[in-house]
């Protein structure tokens, strides 16, 4: 059937929301020397010339990690692919190729699907990756399950090798998202900055092969919380991390949220995610890339300090 723009799932039918959808995403891989089999066979296929193959997945779930009332389609697109495409980076690696599945009511209006895929498949274009499949079916409420593959040309930058001495640094917004998300849980739209940075982060998509090719030891992305983050460095890597708040600059509509809300604004940036910054060790201040902050160090021990002791603030979201 022809798509109008009040038709739902459930009228446009599976085979003709693909067809639909591989139109979105066909633009961007027909030129993807990598991609010899797209969407519309049973399985994508690629080649692979140098490097090291780096894959990671997600789930997205209406209700839990977005709200349509909060974001456009467009922007939970967005959304999706950076928090994919931000793993990738978080290796030291470049992202390539995406695998896309999409559960949702039969009564959602084709049109959100549609406005979804672009708002994905933008986000997918500003690094070069390229959407090469996926699925659909029917579910209660709207789920998403992106897989990325990405190529790294050095070897990947793990969690687990930062070593007592080492510094550790940040690139990126951090606590932007967290502000945002705030700000709309309490019902409001503003300071607009900080709402569009919840609906459309800005990760650092090039710094993650600077930081890898500058010698980091140790490399994550801050989807959960810096604290969070930090923890999981700290506990692979066998050290403990010591986070200073003095290394940071609270942003003014940080400062504006904190105090329409009454909530101190250093814990939207040791405590927020979505923002997608990086966080990293590397072996001495004179290692650490342009464009990289020194926000802490690396020390024998275990655990997450914040100035010299126990942070007792949140420490960012939790998936259960």
């Amino acid at each position: 059937m022809a798509l109008t723009p009040d038709a739902t799932l459930g009228e446009v039918g599976e085979f003709g929301l693909i067809s639909e959808l591989i139109s979105q995403f066909g633009e961007i891989f027909e030129g993807d020397e990598h991609v010899l089999v797209g969407p519309g066979d049973d399985a994508a296929v690629l080649r692979i010339k140098h490097g090291h193959v780096v894959v990671s997945s997600d789930l997205m779930v209406e209700g839990r990690h977005f709200r349509r009332d909060w974001a456009s389609a467009a922007d939970v697109g967005h959304r999706a692919a950076a928090q994919n495409l931000s793993d990738i980076n978080a290796m030291g690696g470049t992202a390539r190729h995406l695998t896309i599945g999409l559960a949702a009511p039969a009564d959602l209006p084709a049109a959100w699907a549609l406005d979804f895929a672009r708002g994905f498949a933008e986000e997918c274009a500003s690094v070069g990756a390229t959407v090469v499949g996926g699925d659909l079916t029917r579910a209660d409420q709207v789920m998403i399950a992106v897989t990325v593959l990405g190529q790294c040309f050095q070897s990947p930058v793990l969690r687990s090798g930062a070593q007592p001495g080492d510094v550790l640094a940040l690139t990126g917004r951090q606590g932007w998202a967290a502000g945002g998300l705030a700000v709309l849980g309490r019902g409001f739209r503003s300071p607009r900055v900080l709402v569009e940075a919840y609906r459309r982060p800005e990760p650092p998509y090039a710094a993650g092969k600077v930081a890898a090719e500058a010698g980091a030891t140790a490399l994550i992305d801050v989807s959960d919380g810096l604290v969070s983050e930090a923890g999981h460095l700290a506990e692979a890597s066998g050290v403990a991390i010591d986070v200073r708040r003095d290394a940071f600059e609270i942003p003014e509509p940080l400062q504006a949220v904190g105090a329409a809300l009454g909530a101190d604004p250093m814990q939207f940036i040791l405590s927020g995610g979505d923002d997608h910054a990086l966080l990293a060790t590397f072996p001495d201040t004179a290692s650490v890339p342009a464009g990289w902050q020194v926000v802490g160090e690396v020390r024998a021990g275990e655990g997450v300090t914040v100035d010299g002791a126990e942070y007792d603030g949140p420490t960012g979201w939790t998936h259960f």
